[in-house]
């Protein structure tokens, strides 16, 4: 069992922001599989599936991002489930827009969602991939620009670094994160 957790904010007014790009990888996800993410547990959105025949969870949770770690913990202690099996989506400001990076073990970075399940898991030794989006151009106080949507001009390398990270996903289900750091770390679509 493995679960991908998506972070963001609930509500249609943060739905196309860039701090919901973790929320928009997995709502990509489950309309590529068919599937819809409506059950409600564990403070979340959640659904149990299944990928080639390995099951997964994927949940979005609805406590809002500073206190996305109390859903993640519920649903990983009810599943039993060991960190190695645990992967987050999340937005990240210190990846320019069309970069996304898998990456196992690591700080917070500053991103309140992440430091939320550092917290409330005890450790960071969970995988993550972080979609990059890039820093303000206007001068607009970081608070502002992340729970605004893309620029106009972004919006196509968005939706790029969003499939890219639905294809990070897969691959840590189907093939570990090594593989999946390995294929996606490389790729860069500003190119």
């Amino acid at each position: 069992m493995r679960l991908i957790v998506g972070l963001g904010n609930p509500g249609s007014g943060y739905e196309k922001t860039r701090h919901n790009v973790g929320f928009r990888v997995i709502d990509l996800w489950c309309r590529e599989m068919g599937v819809v993410l409506k059950r409600r547990l564990f403070s979340s959105k959640c659904l149990r599936t299944e990928l080639q025949g390995r099951p997964i969870i994927l949940l979005c949770p609805q406590t809002y991002m500073n206190r996305s770690g109390e859903a993640v913990r519920a649903c990983s202690d009810y599943y039993d489930l060991d960190t190695g099996r645990i992967l987050v989506v999340h937005d990240d400001l210190d990846l320019p827009l069309g970069r996304v990076k898998v990456v196992r073990a690591r700080g917070a970075g500053g991103h309140k969602g992440v430091s939320s399940i550092i917290r409330h898991l005890g450790h960071s030794e969970f995988s993550r991939v972080k979609v990059g989006i890039g820093h303000p151009r206007y001068g607009e106080p970081v608070e502002d620009y992340v729970l605004a949507p893309f620029y106009a001009d972004e919006r196509g390398p968005a939706e790029k670094a969003i499939r890219v990270a639905v294809n990070a996903c897969e691959l840590f289900v189907l093939e570990g994160v090594e593989s999946a750091m390995n294929q996606i770390n490389c790729q860069n679509l500003t190119d």
